[in-house]
């Protein structure tokens, strides 16, 4: 069950079944009358939806309304799993959209229902049902086909913290690593003109071999100045390795994670698509990924994945 795969569309419908939910404990219809020649005595009372007197109202208005909502968020828990998974040639969301729509054409229908005298009326939940199961039957309808509704509940992209991006030792997403920033070691401040380096073999005052100024000749030298010494260039030392530098991915599918002990073990965590995730190390093509709360897994997949 994946949480951070529920969309703004599926979140319209969760909502919509937990209002035609409570729409179902409202009273459905009401009656008023009033007896006596001068009506001095009047009668009121009213019906929820679970009174056995409206029946079929719950069972084909309410229930089926709350059978569409469960259907349709149990097909995006489970993911791209169930994609082609189909109950008599349809997958469960496709019968959730089918059952949303009849119990909204069954709702609409009963607000012309009831006596055929004026006393009687729909009441308070009547009309919120209605309402809900508009607001299901379009979330559920419209969620594969709009942009808005497609897009992710909750964003978990994390902030700046120690040891992620933009913190020391780890390059923020669209930074080059490597790239030297302003006022670094070896790097001048900006408006600060850098020192130029002496060129090679250029004596220097005060250097071996030469006085400094105001410093007299030494006469045993016989009054000629010393020669200097041949340097001998020193091998330059080698480039180290470039080691592995942490960085940001993100994934454009849903996959697994191994564990770090065994990377052909069963699953430990899981990647979604639209959400950061820390690479802390590499093996051979693989990576070490680090999730939010902290914990690592091995990601044996890493086609396709975006770098930050």
């Amino acid at each position: 069950m994946n949480l951070r795969a529920l969309t703004r569309g599926d979140a319209a419908v969760a909502g919509a079944a937990v209002l035609l939910f409570i729409a179902s404990f409202l009273p459905y219809s009401t009656f008023d009358a009033c007896s006596g020649v001068k009506s001095s005595s009047c009668f009121s009372a009213s019906q929820n939806a679970w009174n056995t007197g409206l029946f079929p109202i719950l069972p084909s208005v309410f229930l089926l309304g709350l059978a569409a909502a469960a259907l349709i968020l149990v097909q995006r828990f489970q993911g791209p799993a169930a994609a082609t998974r189909q109950v008599l040639g349809l997958r469960l969301d496709q019968w959730g959209i089918a059952f949303a729509v009849a119990a909204l054409w069954t709702g609409v229908w009963a607000l012309g229902g009831g006596g055929d005298s004026s006393a009687y009326g729909h009441g308070f939940g009547a009309w919120l049902a209605v309402l809900a199961l508009i607001v299901l039957a379009g979330a559920a309808a419209a969620g594969p086909l709009v942009p808005a509704l497609q897009a992710p509940l909750v964003t978990d992209k994390p902030a700046v913290q120690p040891g992620y991006p933009g913190a020391a030792g780890y390059p923020a997403p669209g930074v080059a690593q490597g790239q030297p920033q302003p006022g670094q070691y070896g790097y001048p401040v900006p408006g600060q003109e850098a020192a130029q380096p002496p060129a090679y073999g250029q004596p220097q005052q005060g250097g071996y071999g030469y006085p400094a100024p105001g410093q007299p000749q030494d006469a045993s030298l016989g009054g000629q100045p010393a020669q200097p010494q041949p340097v001998q260039a020193q091998p330059a030392p080698a480039a180290p390795a470039a080691d592995f530098a942490p960085f940001w991915f993100a994934v454009p599918e849903q996959r697994q994670l191994a564990p770090k002990d065994n990377p052909h073990g069963g699953p430990v965590g899981e990647l979604v698509p639209g959400t950061w995730y820390l690479a802390v190390e590499q093996r051979g093509a693989a990576l070490v990924a680090q999730l939010q709360d902290g914990s690592q897994g091995v990601l044996n997949d890493t086609s396709g994945i975006q770098r930050g």
